[in-house]
Order: structure tokens, then sequence, then C-alpha cells
């Protein structure tokens, strides 16, 4: 028994050097214990605390809250993304033989320095599914949604303790860049359906983020291809998250809008308008926010007594409920 605890200590302790001194004693960095520790107290809010407690209670008024949330996430996302093109020097990396680039020690702390920044905004991000959970969208809270911010938490941090490398610059840009145009459609999603009619290019959403897998699989593909010199283990992990991101995302897309059309092709009325509302909650990725909706057919409305031929279709954003907003 001695010996076997003697060797989990000795595998503990290997875990907890990484390839730098100075990143071990940065914060959540000397050994995997606080980032899964992290990650497990969110799995287990998400998932079993946080929709107990809201049970029997009415869904959280989070509005000011998720604006001045979102308006953070852009401005940070802006901040990382310039701060990685100027530091990285990644056109360099990009078109180098080898994929690399000398660096001192100095300039290597600065590079770190970024993608500490870029793990804690992953750190920051899972207040998405709290948001969620709080404000009782449950439904969004699903599968792609958690294990998306889970493995990005746990492959930035390891990805940094133990095999920071040019690879991972590239990511980051392209994904600081996404979330910059994420951010700030959710923001402007949040202060309310007045604001809807600037929402026109929700549908292009999810095109982006596969836009981004397919931009990030090209490069680690080039980068095996030309023989670069970076660690092989971390290009196979990129590869294959990437695909499995592909896949889900993906399978999301074709779910989502391929339904909002065959509802519009089947459904009339102001019947279709709330179901294409309801399937826009489930799509818009958490924030309460919906695409434009067209006017209700004015066929179908002249059989009711009431004209709802002036409304449309929007989403309340703390009660989860479809309402009538009269067109400008």
């Amino acid at each position: 028994m001695t010996t076997y605890m003697k060797i989990f200590n000795e595998r503990i302790s290997g875990l907890a050097k990484g390839v730098d001194e100075t990143v071990d004693s940065w914060f959540l960095m000397s050994s995997p214990g606080p980032v899964i520790t992290v990650v497990m107290l969110y799995l287990l809010f998400v998932l079993k605390i946080g929709p107990e407690y809201m049970k029997n209670r009415k869904p959280m008024d989070l509005k000011r809250v998720m604006v001045l949330y979102n308006a953070f996430q852009v401005c940070y996302s802006i901040w990382m993304c310039r701060t990685s093109i100027q530091e990285s020097n990644v056109m360099s990396s990009i078109f180098s033989k080898k994929c690399e680039i000398v660096r001192t020690r100095e300039q290597n702390l600065t590079l770190y320095s970024g993608a500490w920044f870029y793990f804690f905004s992953k750190i920051i991000d899972l207040l998405d599914t709290t948001f969620f959970v709080l404000r009782k969208k449950n439904n969004q809270v699903s599968f792609l949604h958690v294990y998306h911010h889970t493995i990005t938490v746990l492959f930035s941090w390891g990805y940094l303790k133990y095999a920071p490398g040019e690879q991972g610059v590239i990511i980051g840009i392209l994904n600081s860049g996404v979330h910059i145009i994420m951010y700030f459609y959710y923001m402007v999603a949040a202060m309310g359906p007045q604001y809807q009619k600037y929402l026109w290019w929700k549908k292009y959403m999810t095109s982006i983020q596969l836009i981004q897998f397919v931009l990030i699989l090209g490069y680690m593909l080039a980068v095996g291809a030309k023989g670069c010199n970076m660690p092989k283990t971390l290009t196979f992990f990129f590869v294959a998250n990437t695909v499995i991101f592909l896949y889900l995302f993906g399978n999301f897309y074709r779910k989502t809008y391929k339904k909002n059309k065959a509802l519009e092709a089947n459904g009339s009325g102001s019947g279709r308008g709330m179901n294409l509302a309801q399937s826009a909650l489930r799509a818009a990725g958490g924030m309460g926010c919906m695409p434009m909706q067209s006017k209700v057919n004015s066929n179908s409305n002249n059989n009711n007594n009431n004209d709802c031929s002036q409304f449309k279709p929007y989403l309340d954003l703390n009660n989860n409920k479809v309402k009538p907003l009269k067109q400008e």
C-alpha cells in the first residue's frame, strides 16, 4: 500500500511541474487540482444544484447583468485578439519553414501571459451556463453547450501548463474574433425586443463558428503536412477536438435551421410565428435572443377577431414566453 501511495504522490508531483516555473506560480496554474475543482463545481451547479434550487422559483431577472456581462466579453475578446496579433508575430509563424519563431525568455513569458488570459476567459465563459440555470432555461444546457465549455477550460489550461506552442496562438486569435461577434450579438439581444430589427444576421452565427472550425482544422493539417517542429500530441488533440466540434455544431445547425424551414413551409398564421419563436429560443445560443421574424401571414389573420397582422412574436428574456410586439 505504501508503495502505491508513493507512486501516486510521484505522479501528482510530476503533474504539478509544467514547462515554466513562472507559469506554475500563476493563479490556478500550480497543479491540475484547482482547475479540476472549478470544472467539477461548474458541472455540479449547472446539472444538479442549480436546477434543483430554481425548481420552485421564478426565473431571475438578469437583463442588466447580461448586458454588462456581454459588453465586458466583447471588450475582453477585442483586447485578447489585438494583443495576440501584436505580440505573437503570427504571420511569421504561419509562413516560416518550420512554423516557429525564435524568442527570448521575456518574449515567451509575454506569449504565455496571453495564453493565461485566454485560459481565464474560458473560466469566465462558464457564466453563460450559470445564467441559463438562473433564468430557468434548462433546455439550453445541452450536451454541446456543456461539453464545449468544459473541454475548452481543461484544454486551454493543459496547453499553457504542459505544451505551449505556436498552434494555440492561431486558434486563440480565431476564437477571440468569433467571440467578439457572438457576444456583441448577445449583448444587443439582451437589451430588449425593440432591438430585434438589428439582429437579422442571427442565422449566420452558427455558420461563422463552423467556418472557424474549418480554418482551425485546415491550419492543423497544414502544420502536420509541413512537418512543423511542434508537439505532435497537441496537434493531434487539436484536430480530434475540432472534428468533434464540427460534427456537434454542424448537427445543431442542421436540426435548428432545417426545422425552421419546415415550419415556415408547412405552418401558417400566428401559430407558425409562435413555433418559430420557440425554435429560435433554443437556437439562440442561450442569451434569450431570437432572429428577426417575418410578418405574420395576413390571410390567416383575417379569420381572427383581433387584428394581429401588425404584430410579430418576440421572446420575453426573463420569463421564457412568446409575446406579441407591434411592428414599427
